[in-house]
């Protein structure tokens, strides 16, 4: 691994996250059903929220679903995070220190594993949301945005736990507590101009998590919505992408002390 290239060691810390990650059933498990059981919770609970004037569609679950693709995100902390948690516990980074391995590439090596379960995920989310009454307004490639949008907000969150395990292994398991309370004070429940409290809808709209359930839900209900796409990507990618450079920075540090 000394002279491989930047690719080659991200394919190799990938491969072995994802093997890491399909044969830990006990965290997949939660990952997939978690989501879908407020899915339908929220979908019985609210069904007649639809019958508010100006809502956007008739069918909540269509609406309810973006929203299950960023709590399926943000269970990926505990997959990445765990998993760097486990390796500084076991001193693997330690033996890191014998290799040329680029910090980047092995932090991008830990997010392919919530990378890989966050796509499945949002398949059969989609599968399980249309028998359920579910529509597409885009259709099949619209379906196929929302696939990828579901991965790189994964990978948003993923990276946050990366960042935390780094900075302290056990504030993993405090980063999704935070985020459930983010994810609540978002346009989850209601779009943005819906929410009749004023401190409510003034949070929700300064809350990144409401952009991250607007872009796929664009793409439910309205259509190619590039202004919602925009804001819900850009964001993901930026915080991806400052997050990732925190950490690598960090395990850098780490690696050479």
């Amino acid at each position: 691994m000394n002279s491989s290239s930047l690719a080659e060691q991200t394919a190799a810390i990938a491969r072995r996250s994802l093997l890491r990650t399909l044969r830990s059933i006990g965290i997949i498990g939660p990952i997939i059903v978690f989501p879908l059981f407020f899915l339908a919770l929220n979908s019985a609970a609210l069904k007649r929220v639809v019958n508010i004037p100006h809502f956007p569609t008739k069918s909540y679950v269509t609406f309810a679903l973006a929203s299950t693709f960023v709590l399926a995100g943000m269970t990926t902390v505990s997959i990445s995070g765990g998993a760097i948690a486990e390796d500084i516990r076991t001193r693997f980074l330690d033996r890191l220190r014998l290799t040329r391995l680029r910090s980047v590439a092995l932090v991008l090596g830990y997010l392919a594993g919530a990378a890989v379960i966050a796509g499945l995920a949002a398949v059969l989310y989609i599968g399980v949301a249309l028998i359920a009454g579910a529509n597409i307004k885009t259709g099949v490639a619209g379906a196929l945005v929302v696939v990828l949008l579901a991965v790189l907000i994964a990978v948003t969150f993923a990276s946050l736990g990366v960042l935390a395990a780094l900075i302290r292994p056990e504030a993993v398991q405090a980063v999704f507590p935070l985020l459930f309370v983010a994810l609540f004070l978002s346009s989850q429940y209601l779009p943005r101009d819906l929410i009749a409290k004023g401190w409510f809808r003034t949070v929700a709209t300064y809350n990144p998590m409401s952009y991250f359930i607007e872009a796929p839900r664009s793409l439910l209900i309205t259509g190619w919505d590039g202004q919602a796409l925009a804001l819900g990507g850009g964001l993901a990618l930026l915080f991806t992408v400052v997050t990732v450079t925190l950490a690598s920075a960090r395990l850098r540090s780490r690696v050479q002390r």
